[in-house]
């Protein structure tokens, strides 16, 4: 069971295929990465941010 923390890692690394990472420089590596973490964490909760009665393709 995965901790509470870990929910987002496990969709940008299994489900998104983000499994390393080319060095491109700290900045725009942490930026690609805050970005990516940040959908992530709307993709989780997309249920809960849809309107009542809305259905989700994804």
């Amino acid at each position: 069971m995965r901790a509470r923390g870990e929910h987002a890692f496990h969709v940008v690394k299994r489900l998104w295929g983000f499994d390393k990472t080319r060095y491109r420089g700290i900045a725009k590596n942490l930026a690609r990465a805050q970005t990516i973490f940040a959908l992530a964490n709307l993709y989780r909760l997309r249920h809960r941010l849809m309107p009542p009665g809305a259905t989700c393709a994804l």
